[in-house]
């Protein structure tokens, strides 16, 4: 069953009240202790992570009733609510993408939303507290940028600029060590390549036009799934370097976000040539 546009209304207003109750209050405001590491070192969560997906989670609930919902703190406290994915239908939610940014002050971060039915994402909204703006995309109706007030629709060009005239992120830290440097050794083919250490924000910069491509090797379902549907729908491409589109159920692979379906193209070949060695 689609969103309505009621409810995806509210489900806006919701991200936008719990980001100005738990999220925005906390930023370069953290108490002390507000700050833990996960799998890693520099995998962050904070008190603000933690409230703000108790509170939207709270918010689905009531918003649409039956639904399940996987949250990324949800998920590293128990990996098996990663079996949500599989319902009829699925909030997917990432509190706030980019935590590392958002815990040393750097004004680079987001909340992410996706709902998924019967495995694939219908509905995705990336959300900048910082500006309060955000895009939203629903499955077949197009994707927008939404600020003020104004819904400006998002359609990218479909032509491929030469390598040395795009810009896009590489992200070669989150692949497997032996494929770092071949990673590495493609940047100067490009006109510039960096890593935003938030999923929200290279998806926005895809889906308006500022960047050409990512490249990703985490399939982390909170980071992917609203941003691929809305990037679909701006006249982008998703794909794994094999050709096999995105699916949220997806858990492993490389994944290769372009603008249009000839900078993937184009892209896809560059990069498995270089993986192959």
């Amino acid at each position: 069953m689609p969103i309505t546009p009621d409810q995806s209304d509210a489900l806006i207003a919701a991200v936008r009240a719990v980001a100005a109750e738990a999220i925005l209050p906390r930023f370069r405001n953290l108490p002390d202790g507000g700050i833990d590491a996960k799998r890693a070192f520099d995998d962050l969560v904070t008190v603000a992570d933690r409230e703000a997906e108790a509170a939207l989670t709270a918010r689905v609930a009531d918003l649409l009733p039956g639904a399940a919902v996987l949250g990324e703190e949800a998920v590293a406290a128990d990996r098996s609510v990663l079996g949500c994915i599989d319902a009829d239908r699925c909030v997917v939610i990432d509190p706030i993408d980019g935590t590392w940014n958002f815990a040393h002050g750097i004004a680079n971060f987001g909340v992410i939303v996706a709902v998924v039915e019967a495995g694939a994402t219908v509905w995705g909204l990336l959300y900048d507290p910082s500006f309060d703006d955000w895009i939203v995309a629903h499955r077949g109706g197009g994707a927008s940028f939404v600020r003020g007030g104004t819904a400006r629709p998002l359609r990218l060009p479909q032509e491929a600029l030469p390598l040395d005239r795009m810009r896009g992120n590489l992200n070669g830290d989150l692949y497997p060590q032996a494929d770092r440097p071949a990673i590495a050794a493609l940047a100067p083919r490009f006109r510039r390549t960096s890593s935003l250490g938030a999923s929200l924000h290279e998806y926005r910069s895809l889906a308006t036009g500022a960047t050409q491509f990512c490249l990703n090797g985490m399939l982390n379902v909170w980071d992917h799934a609203a941003g691929v549907l809305i990037l679909e729908e701006a006249g982008g491409r998703s794909a794994l370097l094999d050709g096999t589109d995105y699916a949220p159920a997806m858990r492993e692979g490389r994944l290769l976000n372009a603008a249009n379906p000839a900078t993937w193209d184009a892209l896809a070949k560059v990069v498995n040539e270089a993986l192959a060695g």
